[in-house]
């Protein structure tokens, strides 16, 4: 099925306090489609009123019925959550394709995994929120809870966006807090989606709320709110600092998952042809609109000339063409302006000496926001093109000899998320990735991610970690240490 053929989308308005509304100025923006650039439909504009709403109904749910609520009690909503979203993936994956441009046959597979973050968290709630005990000289026992924060702030992406953040409302609501969720104003979509089954599950009023709108307006509102006790965002480095800043007057907690430029290293003795797809496969998949695409491949001397026509024969083949065809591999950039950044930074390539080389867009497609996959050829790592973070499919090859060089060109770079070594010397496989800077590295394997692993990167690429007993023990949750007396020990009489 095609774009053109499916049918008409219904306009999205704002979840609040278990109820689907107008914001409260009745503004509505475009959702334009990244493959037509046709509107989609209308989506509900909020702002700081509707963002303070909002708050009120998160922090009166937290104190009245989600935060008092029995454990067991709150897992049975998170299962049937998992459930719903069971039941409607192909719902979801298409409009999570309408919206972000991104290949059904990609968002199919990341629609079922969100439904495994829901129950990955209920068993993870269950086995592991639990804190410790200390007897001390048998005169006191101390030990420790965790309690939810309250009404927390969720921002999220545009790409991946129904994966990306049912990572963050699964342990959110999980753990017992409330959620306020601001998505990304490029994909509100699947966001709406979510609030649908939210509302199907039956929580209770208030414990999920969703508020589109602009970052500027209904962000920021939701990042200075005092009553929000946490912000959990994924996004550009920029703005993740600017809400760092802005939080700061609130102390409230802050986790950022910002950018990335990550380095893909392969030396002579890799298994060469799972090192190229896993090096195609991790820059051209989700439209190479992926905070840990490996957007520079540092290529051994003995292996680049080869491996550089294997890369340039596997970008003439990539499947470029309509999402919602099963066949298609990369699909069209979120938007027209991203569109501009990614073509303006080719043009920059090309300025600072790289050989371009790139694959075909169809003429019938070129309506849509098209950068066919691309390698940017003799790149230097002092290039901009090489430093500065592109989001798009757009890999950049840079040459290198020995191991220290490659360490050194790798973390010779603003962002430290996500690493990929192949080798088949395994000393020297993990001697790299204990030097290399980045929250995450990979050795002879694609961007596979286990839940239980902490996600997040250091440098620009953000701080704080997610995913597993990281995101429930050491975000969503606050440790409260309680002493107890088991006898009549030693107070000092001051005064007496």
């Amino acid at each position: 099925m095609s774009f053109l053929e499916h049918k008409k989308v219904d306009d999205v308005k704002l979840y609040i306090n278990g109820e689907f509304v107008d914001a409260h100025n009745a503004a509505y923006f475009d959702n334009l489609n990244p493959f037509t650039n046709q509107v989609t439909n209308r989506v509900a504009e909020g702002d700081k009123a509707d963002i303070e709403k909002a708050v009120k109904a998160a922090d009166d749910a937290f104190q009245t019925s989600w935060g008092r609520m029995k454990q067991k009690e709150r897992m049975t909503y998170i299962d049937r959550i998992a459930d719903l979203i069971d039941e409607e993936v192909e719902e979801i994956a298409v409009l999570e394709s309408l919206d972000s441009g991104l290949p059904i046959s990609q968002t199919r597979k990341m629609i079922a995994r969100a439904a495994e973050n829901f129950r990955f968290y209920s068993r993870m709630v269950q086995s592991r929120m639990h804190g410790e005990a200390y007897a001390v000289d048998d005169e006191f026992i101390n030990y420790t809870v965790y309690k939810p924060l309250g009404a927390v702030g969720l921002i999220t992406p545009w790409n991946a966006p129904f994966m990306l953040t049912t990572w963050k409302v699964a342990p959110a609501l999980a753990t017992g807090n409330t959620v306020i969720l601001k998505p990304a104003e490029l994909s509100p979509l699947s966001a709406n989606k979510l609030a649908q089954i939210i509302d199907k599950a039956e929580l209770p009023k208030g414990v999920f709320n969703v508020v589109h709108g602009f970052g500027e307006t209904a962000g920021d509102a939701l990042v200075k709110s005092e009553k929000v006790k946490a912000i959990s965002f994924t996004g550009e480095t920029t703005t993740g600092k600017t809400i760092i800043k802005n939080s700061a007057d609130s102390l409230k907690k802050t986790s950022m998952e910002l950018g990335g430029k990550s380095p893909l290293i392969v030396f002579d003795d890799a298994d060469f042809e799972r090192a190229l797809d896993a090096t195609v496969w991790g820059i051209f998949s989700f439209n190479g609109e992926r905070c840990t695409a490996n957007s520079r491949v540092f290529l051994h001397k003995d292996i680049k000339e080869k491996f550089v026509a294997a890369l340039k024969d596997r970008v003439e083949k990539i499947k470029i063409g309509d999402p919602m065809d099963t066949s298609t591999q990369l699909g069209p950039l979120i938007n027209k302006g991203h569109f501009d950044k990614v073509t303006r930074y080719i043009e920059i390539a090309k300025e600072e000496g790289c050989e371009v080389v790139q694959g075909t867009v169809p003429e019938k497609i070129k309506s849509g926001n098209f950068v066919p996959p691309t390698l940017l050829l003799d790149a230097k790592n002092k290039m901009r093109v090489s430093q500065e973070e592109i989001f798009g499919p757009v890999l950049a090859v840079i040459e290198f000899e020995t191991e220290e060089e490659v360490v050194q060109m790798a973390n010779d770079v603003d962002y430290g998320l996500a690493g990929y070594v192949w080798t088949n010397d395994i000393k020297r496989a993990h001697r790299v990735a204990q030097n290399v800077d980045s929250g995450m590295l990979w050795i002879n394997a694609q961007n596979v991610r286990d839940l239980r692993i902490p996600f997040g990167g250091m440098k620009a690429s953000g701080m704080g970690r997610e995913g597993g007993h990281f995101a429930i023990l050491e975000f969503y949750s606050e440790p409260k240490a309680i002493h107890v007396a088991m006898g009549d020990h030693h107070i000092p009489q001051f005064g007496k």
